[in-house]
């Protein structure tokens, strides 16, 4: 029986826009041995997804080299580092105090979740084998391809944007309903950051930058600013594009997509001036 592949790639595998996308947790790949060390119901685990935030990007993208993960961010977070493993249910995992963990890896949210919504998901713990074939199988792949689209996007107009695009359950009431994460100023220059607030301003809607998403793994491995690669967290409120259960796109789709391709142009707009002076 044949493996699917871990992503999709859409576009040309060299960029043909310093814009590169990435949708790392809208994977619905559950592979069959996730769902037999279940001890709740799959449904358990849809918190987890970036639900349709790929459907999303894919409607927004023009000629954009973008990358869709397919397996489900519950079987191996992209946004992780590789040593984010949580000893409690990886066999391969350093063991270290409560307090020596970061913040996501305490909260059930390492490489491999442990929990979500709250809720324990699994049977048993997993073997160490077990965690380094899902590393090597689909952490590592997508991320080498990502770096190497990033490369050629850097190499061909002289500096390569990436648009990590994620959606996030909505926050308190009068909050904001786009997220934009940099790392606190480490993954991106601001100029990026501002021409997407502007375009989010101009649609009317309520943004915040790095409060109360900043980035993860992404953008570290891949943000190199010295070197011409940015790299920004997008966060969409579900509630912008998903109907009332959150499940499939609704009325808001068509209107958050073309707002999603508006901070794509406007990133473009502000790089290829970059570009040409690169030349």
């Amino acid at each position: 029986m044949s493996v699917p592949p871990s992503f999709d790639r859409h576009g040309p595998e060299t960029p043909v826009s310093p814009v590169v996308l990435s949708v790392p947790h809208a994977g619905r790949d559950y592979p069959l041995p996730l769902r037999a060390a279940l001890r709740v119901p799959l449904a358990s685990l849809l918190p987890l997804e970036d639900r349709h935030a790929d459907t999303l990007a894919l409607a927004a993208r023009g000629a954009e080299t973008l990358f869709v993960a397919n397996r489900a961010r519950a079987w191996i977070d992209l946004n992780r580092a590789e040593h984010e493993r949580d000893p409690r249910i990886d066999e391969g995992a350093t063991p270290m105090p409560e307090g020596a963990m970061s913040l996501k890896l305490r909260s059930g949210l390492g490489l491999v979740p442990r929990r979500a919504s709250a809720v324990d998901l699994w049977r048993h713990r997993f073997a160490d084998e077990d965690v380094r074939q899902r590393i090597e199988r689909d952490h590592r792949p997508y991320h080498a391809a990502l770096a190497t689209a990033l490369a050629a996007a850097r190499d061909r107009f002289g500096v390569a944007v990436l648009l990590d695009i994620h959606s996030m359950p909505p926050l308190a009431t009068g909050s904001a309903r786009i997220v934009i994460g940099d790392r606190f100023g480490r993954s991106a220059a601001a100029r990026f950051v501002g021409r997407i607030e502007g375009a989010i301003h101009a649609a009317n809607v309520r943004s915040a930058v790095n409060t109360p998403y900043a980035g993860g793994h992404v953008l570290d491995r891949h943000a190199d600013m010295a070197a011409g690669i940015h790299a920004i967290q997008i966060e969409i409120d579900r509630a912008l594009y998903l109907d009332r259960r959150r499940e499939t796109p609704g009325p808001g789709f068509d209107s958050t997509a073309t707002l999603l391709r508006r901070i794509i142009d406007a990133i473009a707009d502000e790089a290829l001036p970059l570009a040409a002076a690169a030349q």
